[in-house]
């Protein structure tokens, strides 16, 4: 997990000097927010996934409290962001970091959202099959949670080649999403009495899922702030589909 204290260790040398010291300022408390939020976030998912696999309904509140911090954490970003943009009148790389880390909060309160809607999964999911998903959901799980910290810690050291490492890694994750429904599809065929516990894998599987596509979201966020090019919707492959370098 992310410790807010490291921030210390951002790397400040691709960033202008400033001064302002108050501006200075602000740009170090913006990521120590952002890093802060990233690390609830992340934080959040392991409790949501772990009350489901355990079936622990009791761990929904505390996933819930959870998420009203980052909830509180979103609209705290915001408004230093606004204020920063209305006062300072950023150019440059200043001004692309802080319009992309309106996106990147954006992305971590819905990675909160989708960790509440996979711990309420935790009820009426106990059956045959939650236990045959299993291993599959919980290998899907890990590499959702990697991504989503290999994103953070792309942003938190700068890393380019972290960042395009974290946007190769989705197709996985789809994968596995694509395989625990069809499982989950043909089992629920021959066992109609465990349609309801079969909707909450699938459920939780999606929810996976869609963790990894904001992870996804992060990393070219940080792609972005570090070399001012878009590699949104698959932009980072090239014509054959196929993963392809990013230009410098």
């Amino acid at each position: 997990m992310l410790a807010t204290s490291s921030v210390q260790s951002l790397d400040m040398g691709a960033m202008p000097a400033h001064t302002s010291r108050d501006y200075e300022n602000e740009l170090r408390e913006l990521r120590a927010h952002l890093l802060a939020m990233g690390a609830r976030s992340e934080r959040l998912v392991g409790l949501a996934f772990d009350a489901f696999c355990q079936g622990a309904p009791g761990a929904v509140h505390d996933a819930q409290t959870l998420d009203a911090q980052i909830d509180r954490d979103d609209l705290e970003i915001h408004g230093l962001i606004l204020r920063m943009l209305a006062l300072r009148q950023p150019v440059a790389d200043d001004l692309r970091f802080l319009t992309t880390a309106l996106r990147f909060v954006g992305d971590l309160e819905r990675v909160g959202d989708e960790a509440v809607n996979i711990a309420e999964r935790a009820v009426g999911s106990e059956g045959g099959a939650k236990r045959i998903a299993r291993a599959e959901l919980e290998a899907m799980a890990g590499d959702a949670r990697d991504m989503l910290h290999g994103a953070l810690e792309s942003f938190l050291q700068s890393d380019m080649k972290l960042a395009e490492h974290i946007l190769e890694c989705d197709d996985a994750v789809d994968a596995r999403c694509k395989a625990i429904m069809s499982e989950m599809i043909a089992y629920l065929g021959q066992h109609p009495g465990e349609i309801r516990a079969g909707l909450c894998v699938i459920g939780v599987a999606k929810y996976l899922e869609r963790v990894a596509d904001h992870a996804t979201n992060i990393a070219e966020q940080v792609i972005f702030i570090l070399s001012a090019r878009d590699v949104r919707h698959g932009h980072w492959r090239d014509e054959d589909g196929e993963s392809a370098p990013l230009p410098s």
